[in-house]
């Protein structure tokens, strides 16, 4: 059993050399795109909540 979770870890070591990391320039930039696109998404579906509350309530009335 621990022979296993040896191979295994040193598996997951070599692959982990393999992989391409993004620079921090790339990383920023992608940060920034995610954190503008949740900002206009979470701006859009309040606004939308708040019209479709507001038409509910005119129409319960």
């Amino acid at each position: 059993m621990i022979k296993k979770i040896k191979s295994f870890i040193a598996e997951v070591r070599a692959e982990m050399q393999k992989v391409t990391w993004p620079t921090r320039e790339e990383l920023t930039g992608s940060t920034g795109v995610v954190l503008v696109t949740m900002f206009f998404l979470s701006a859009f579906i309040g606004v939308a909540d708040f019209i479709l509350s507001y038409a509910l309530a005119v129409i319960m009335r």
